[in-house]
C-alpha cells in the first residue's frame, strides 16, 4: 500500500520540448534564454496582438513579458510546460497594459476640455513602411486587411475573460488542459467560459460586420 500511494504522489511527467533549454537557462546561461525567445516570440507577440489590438503595444509587451520570465525562470517548477508558464505571463502583461491603456485613454478625454495644453505635435508612429502592394490585388488585400481589423475590434470588445481564453484556444491552439494550467482553473470552466465566449464574438460580429465579406 505503501508502494502504491508514493506513485499516486508523484507529479505527471510533462514532456516539454524546452525542458533542456530551461534547465540552462536556470543555471545562468543567458544565451539559452535567448533560444528560448526566438523560439516563442512569434507565437507570444500573436497573444499580446490579440488581447490589445495594437501592434507597437503588443511588441512592449512582449519585450517586458520575456524579461520577467528571464527574472523568474529559477522558479520554473516543470508543473507545466515552459511555453504555458510563459502564455501566462504574457497574458497576464497584456491585461495590465490593457488596463494602463484605458487610464491613459481617460486622461486624454479629460484633456480634450483644455485644447491649449496639447503640444500640436503631429507625425506619431512607429515609422514602418508599408509593403508595395501587387496592382492586381490592391482591392482584394485592402477588403481582407479591413475585415481582420472589424474581427479584432470584435474581439477587443470581448471581456477579458472571454478574450484570453478564446484567443488561446482559438487563435493559439492551445488544450483546455493547457489553458487550464494557465489560469489556474479547472478544465471545465474553460469549456464553459470558452463557449460564452464563441457565443458573444459571434454576436459582435453580426451587429458590428453583418453581411461584410
Amino acid at each position: 500500500m505503501e508502494a502504491s500511494n508514493s506513485l499516486k504522489e508523484q507529479p505527471p511527467i510533462i514532456e516539454d520540448d524546452d525542458l533542456e533549454t530551461v534547465l540552462l537557462c536556470q543555471k545562468g546561461d543567458v544565451e539559452a534564454f535567448g533560444v528560448l525567445v526566438d523560439r516563442h516570440q512569434k507565437k507570444m507577440l500573436n497573444v499580446a496582438y490579440r488581447m490589445i489590438g495594437d501592434y507597437e503595444e503588443a511588441c512592449d509587451v512582449v519585450q517586458e513579458a520575456f524579461l520577467a520570465a528571464f527574472r523568474s525562470v529559477a522558479k520554473f517548477r516543470r508543473e507545466a510546460r515552459f511555453s504555458t508558464w510563459l502564455y501566462g505571463i504574457v497574458v497576464n502583461c497584456a491585461k495590465n497594459r490593457l488596463i494602463e491603456l484605458k487610464q491613459r485613454k481617460a486622461r486624454v478625454r479629460s484633456e480634450d476640455f483644455f485644447p491649449e495644453a496639447s503640444s500640436g505635435k503631429e507625425g506619431y508612429g512607429c515609422g514602418c513602411q508599408a509593403e508595395p502592394l501587387q496592382e492586381d490585388s490592391v482591392q482584394e488585400r485592402l477588403e481582407k486587411k479591413e475585415l481582420e481589423a472589424r474581427v479584432q475590434e470584435c474581439i477587443g470588445l470581448l471581456d477579458d475573460g472571454y478574450r484570453e481564453i478564446l484567443v488561446l484556444r482559438d487563435i493559439q491552439g492551445l488544450s483546455y488542459g493547457e489553458i487550464a494550467d494557465v489560469f489556474k482553473i479547472p478544465p471545465g470552466t474553460v469549456r464553459s467560459r470558452l463557449f460564452r465566449a464563441r457565443n458573444s464574438l459571434k454576436d459582435l460580429m453580426r451587429s458590428r460586420i453583418g453581411d461584410f465579406s
